[in-house]
């Protein structure tokens, strides 16, 4: 099922609030698709989804090869008969502030705050579409 991701309803949001880990699918620059395990999170506030990650990591790599405009990418979390997907076009962002919230974002949803690492970056997902059933 379609939803607004800016809007998304009450039990998709809190779906996204739970601890659940995640795959983000890149394209590789070849066009076969990339997957692997992530956490996300989102801000349909901001239609922003969020994944932090080391600078040298394919995924950044693949982000990266798609050029200035983005990649198109999917983040998905599934538990039993429950999933949700946000699709949208990924930058690599390297600001410390964005760095920074994006930590907190994690560390608020996963209950745990990543060990520091200065080759953090943020694959940072503007939203355009959001579907699933949660």
């Amino acid at each position: 099922m379609a939803t607004d991701p800016r809007n998304p309803g009450d039990s998709y949001l809190s779906f996204w609030r739970e601890y659940h880990m995640c795959t983000l699918t890149t394209p590789r620059p070849n066009g076969t698709p990339h997957v692997v395990a992530v956490g996300v999170t989102y801000d349909p506030e901001n239609g922003l989804a969020r994944v932090i990650t080391n600078k040298h990591s394919r995924k950044v790599a693949n982000v990266l090869a798609a050029g200035p405009e983005g990649a198109k990418v999917a983040v998905c979390q599934v538990d039993k008969g429950r999933w949700a997907t946000l699709e949208g076009v990924a930058v690599i962002r390297t600001e410390a502030d964005v760095v920074a919230d994006a930590v907190d974002r994690y560390a608020e949803r996963y209950g745990r705050v990543p060990a520091p690492n200065p080759d953090r970056v943020v694959i940072e997902i503007a939203l355009t579409r959001a579907m699933g059933r949660a």
